[in-house]
């Protein structure tokens, strides 16, 4: 006789309770429950997040919020600014005095042929960076390029003034025109016709 005809003959006499097999069933059956409810928790948590995403993107229009930080009126500030697929942009930040402060903007670009592009969020942000010409309600006027902040008030000769403002890496050339517009150049002083 094998080994296996041994145990076969020594375990043939045993039989399983009854008992047993209730058993056996309530721990399936409680298995079977469990996954049941982590199955559920999984498809909740999975909608909560769709929907929060959706409510978000929503609010958003459908653009990328970031924050960012900007030179404004010589202070670096954090804004948050929405870039939109048009070529437009949402920002808001809060002022010194803590009041916030909603902008937007945008543009395009045209080609030679007269094509009309949407700014990329690169261009925007470059026209963001851009010095500002500013007017206060004192009668002075003000030029803001990054940390700088310069009185160009009494600079003016003919209505027009020339500022050279630089961020360490650039250099532009301001032709102000008093209450007129103002344009800048990399290379020279422009002549205040280019200014709108």
């Amino acid at each position: 006789m094998t080994n296996k005809e041994k145990y076969k003959q020594a375990f043939s006499v045993l039989q399983t309770s009854e008992n047993y097999s209730l058993e056996v069933e309530k721990m399936a059956m409680l298995n079977k429950k469990r996954t049941v409810k982590a199955v559920a928790v999984a498809v909740a948590v999975c909608l909560i997040l769709i929907g929060g995403s959706g409510i978000v993107y929503a609010a958003n229009l459908g653009g990328i919020q970031r924050t960012i930080q900007l030179w404004i009126h010589g202070d670096q500030t954090d804004a948050a600014i929405t870039f939109n697929s048009d070529g437009s942009y949402n920002m808001s930040y809060q002022d010194e005095n803590g009041e916030l402060i909603e902008a937007d903007g945008g543009g395009v670009s045209i080609d030679d042929d007269g094509n009309e592009q949407a700014l990329t969020d690169e261009e925007l942000m470059d026209h963001l960076n851009d010095p500002e010409v500013e007017y206060e309600d004192d009668s002075t006027v003000w030029v803001y390029y990054y940390d700088q902040k310069i009185d160009i008030t009494d600079k003016f000769k003919d209505n027009v003034c020339y500022v050279k403002v630089s961020n360490g890496d650039e250099t532009l050339y301001m032709t102000i025109k008093y209450h007129g517009g103002w344009c800048t150049s990399p290379n020279k002083y422009l002549s205040p016709s280019n200014s709108n």
